[in-house]
């Protein structure tokens, strides 16, 4: 591996330094290597998207309840369609299933219409108020004692995970340097013509702009360069992941009516044929507090039981948890400051993977009014991602990739159908995963039903020592369902470093 521009024995500075490398971070990367500029990503995670970007809630959202006039509400309006249009492009697994605001009681019910005249607000003016015979004949498993509801046909589920491997990918292979396990220490700012200087783990890192995406730590790194607009609290959401048997059950997202701490609790598919319960909303000190705890899943429980009492009967494949970036104002911490060649991106809550595009975009409009000299716009071909989803074909189901390599039709991970050959895939892909949970979110492996009891060491054997391809060129699985050929080597070698501070 190569150290990159800025690496050690390299004192040539970068154009621009993004510090994070989940969806908001990857999404600003690759709109930067759509211009002829020296760009690098840091992270201190081993993989793109290790942070709130792989533990949430995976919706599409409308932006029908963002605060209108809030730059939240316009980048997530601006968001949802770039990324709508970028997910067809690339395969990312998407879901357009509607969403249900379900009313329980008369406030509820009144609030009705004041949501559906704020989604107008918002520029979304799909929503319908639905009474309760329609209610339930659209979701026939409710729990007892809904009032109404209202109906958000263009709220979506999709893949997280996809998302952000699929910007870092357009990324790296437009020359983007990937520095993973790179944590950010101190920060020496520049001035004039002389560049920053970014001290991190792995050496110093010089930048003649920085983009503070670096999400939980986003308010630390912003004191770095001297300013003290904003202070992250990490909110942790608890979830209840339960089996596929239970997909059945829901056909649409059911959200509550939302309340001033969040969007509250829901019950959601997901995009790899699970349920999904939570999440919960509690304020915490610790920035990698992730683990679940006992109250919260009881909270969850008590939820569910009214929401849809019949998912409590089924089997839970895992829980877990994610932190937001929750801050004290009420709308992203978008700042610029010209004069230092800095941008923060700081406060990016929920909604963050629905905007990622729209804000990187933002991102480089502010940075041209701080003075990069970007030059023309390049268009790159966007990658065609592996699918992960259950509602588009997998290599298992396709005789044609079988016939192609049989290694399609072998199984290793039972519990989500995920075939040797996809395992080698990603393996030899522009981004291959340096862990086992980097390989999960890549193909699904160990996330099944028995987490990794049954297939843990095949699995383990294939990330060691992938196997070769069954025939002369590797076959590849595309997001689309289409097989291409091609050899196994990455399209672009990731240089070693990565950062939150």
């Amino acid at each position: 591996m190569n150290d990159g521009p800025g690496g050690p024995g390299d004192q040539a500075a970068y154009d621009v330094v993004v510090v994070g490398a989940g969806v908001v971070g990857t999404a600003i990367a690759r709109e930067l290597a759509h211009h002829d500029l020296r760009i690098a990503v840091l992270d201190a995670a081993a993989d793109v998207g290790d942070g709130t970007s792989k533990a949430n809630t995976a919706i599409l959202h409308t932006g029908f309840d963002a605060t209108p006039g809030t730059l939240e509400s316009r980048l997530v309006r601006r968001g949802y369609d770039l990324l709508e249009g970028y997910a067809a492009a690339t395969g990312i697994p998407v879901e357009p299933l509607g969403a249900l605001l379900v009313a329980w009681d008369d406030e509820q019910l009144a609030a009705l219409p004041k949501l559906k005249a704020k989604a107008e607000a918002n520029g979304y003016d799909r929503t319908r108020v639905i009474g309760a015979d329609e209610v339930y004949r659209r979701e026939p498993r409710l729990g007892p004692g809904a009032l109404g509801a209202l109906h958000v046909p263009g709220e979506s589920i999709i893949c997280p995970w996809t998302t952000t491997l699929a910007f870092a990918t357009e990324a790296v292979r437009a020359g983007v340097d990937l520095r993973l396990s790179t944590r950010v220490g101190e920060v020496v700012a520049g001035d004039g013509d002389r560049p920053h200087e970014i001290r991190t783990s792995r050496g110093v890192v010089r930048a003649r702009y920085v983009v503070n995406a670096a999400g939980l730590w986003s308010d630390e790194l912003d004191r770095r360069f001297g300013h003290r607009g904003f202070t992250v609290t990490p909110r942790r959401g608890e979830l209840i992941v339960f089996d596929k048997l239970a997909r059945p059950l829901v056909n649409h997202i059911l959200l509550p009516v939302p309340t001033a701490r969040g969007k509250g609790v829901l019950v959601a598919p997901t995009v790899y044929g699970n349920v999904m319960l939570g999440p919960t909303a509690e304020d915490l000190t610790d920035k990698t507090d992730t683990g679940s705890s006992s109250d919260g899943l009881a909270f969850l429980r008590d939820k569910g039981e009214k929401i849809m009492p019949a998912l409590l009967d089924e089997e839970v494949s895992a829980v877990y948890a994610g932190l937001r970036a929750a801050t004290e104002h009420g709308d992203y911490q978008l700042r610029s400051h010209p004069e230092q060649r800095y941008v923060c991106v700081g406060g990016i809550r929920s909604t963050g993977l629905t905007a990622s595009l729209a804000i990187a975009e933002h991102v480089m409009g502010l940075l041209v009014e701080a003075g990069l000299a970007a030059g023309p716009r390049r268009e790159l071909e966007p990658p065609r991602m592996p699918n992960i989803g259950e509602a588009f074909p997998r290599p298992y189901q396709r005789a044609d990739l079988i016939a192609a390599d049989p290694d399609y039709g072998r199984i290793a991970c039972h519990c989500e159908r995920v075939t040797r050959a996809e395992i080698r895939d990603a393996m030899g892909s522009a981004l291959p995963p340096r862990t086992l949970d980097g390989l999960r979110r890549r193909t699904r492996a160990l996330n099944g039903r028995c987490q990794g009891f049954y297939c843990g060491a095949e699995v383990r054997e294939l990330f060691d020592h992938p196997p070769a391809a069954s025939t002369g060129g590797q076959v590849h699985a595309d997001g689309d369902g289409h097989a291409r050929t091609g050899d196994a080597r990455p399209d672009t070698e990731t240089t070693s470093g990565g950062t939150s501070p």
